[in-house]
């Protein structure tokens, strides 16, 4: 039977909140945005228009995926981060607000070097490394990820965004991949959203993240702190002279990897910021 595009918008939205999903009237009209491939000027100005039958056939598609609580990034295969547009797959992490936190301290580092040598583990869509390539035209950037898949989408987006010219992505754990080239003491800044979900605390998250991101770029280990351990660790190694290590973290983990910086011997006192949320969430570690 045909609808317009208003109680199209509405019958999803019912679903959805059923379902439990919030923002379940923004889903339902960001996927008939999706579906019509137009903007939310567009779909107001003809809200009344009958939906044709190919693109309600679509939609009710891609409401069921939504209504199995697929994540919405997922289904449109697009996700805004720093004011541009990024390709996700399920094959990454889908960039968050927060780690916007990440791109605004390297910024403000950056800002007192020439042309920094930045290093992003665990680049995953390449969110990061794309940005600060974006924004850092005189940047060069080195990214790794354990996932070749995940890599093959950061390439896809440093392509999109041009600036695959000034990034050179490396398969491999950590800095592992690094080994082969001569940076040890040359990074300016280094980036990291590394995994730091406790293995125990998985099956608690949302379904849109539990069922369907990544389990390698979520999970960390018992105490979720791991991976940052190992980067703080190791970083020093390849930080110049008060070059900077910048991490995001999960709830709770600030006291943690702060004193895990501290411990360290190498780095002077942490800064902790938080997000639009009050969590403290990302920690700046200036190389002594």
């Amino acid at each position: 039977m045909p609808v317009t595009l208003a109680e199209a918008i509405n019958r999803a939205a019912v679903t959805f909140s059923d379902r439990g999903i919030s923002n379940a009237r923004l889903d339902a009209e960001l996927l008939l945005r999706h579906v019509l491939r137009q903007d939310r000027a567009w779909i107001l100005a003809h809200i009344q228009d009958v939906l044709d039958a190919e693109h309600q056939k679509v939609l009710e598609r891609l409401i069921s995926r939504r209504e199995k609580r697929e994540p919405l990034q997922y289904i449109t295969g697009t996700q805004e981060f720093w004011g541009l547009d990024f390709i996700v797959t399920p094959d990454v992490l889908i960039p968050r607000p927060e780690t916007e936190l990440i791109v605004e301290s390297a910024l403000r580092i950056a800002s007192s070097a020439a042309s920094p040598l930045i290093v992003d583990l665990c680049t995953g869509s390449g969110c990061i490394a794309v940005s600060l390539a974006k924004e850092l035209p005189a940047s060069r950037v080195l990214a790794t990820d354990r996932s070749e898949n995940a890599l093959d989408v950061a390439r896809q987006n440093a392509r999109k965004h041009q600036v695959s010219d000034r990034i050179r992505f490396f398969h491999g754990d950590l800095f592992e991949p690094l080994d082969e080239l001569d940076i040890r003491g040359r990074v300016d800044i280094m980036v990291s959203n590394p995994p730091y979900v406790p293995d125990g605390l998985l099956c608690i998250l949302q379904p849109e993240v539990r069922d369907y991101e990544p389990e390698l770029a979520l999970v960390a280990g018992p105490e979720g702190t791991e991976i940052h351990q190992r980067i703080i660790k190791a970083a020093p190694d390849y930080l110049k002279h008060h070059g900077s290590l910048i991490m995001e973290m999960g709830i709770g983990q600030a006291e943690k990897v702060g004193q895990m910086v501290r411990a360290s011997g190498a780095f002077h006192a942490p800064d902790i910021l938080k997000d639009l949320a009050g969590i403290e969430r990302v920690i700046v570690a200036k190389r002594t």
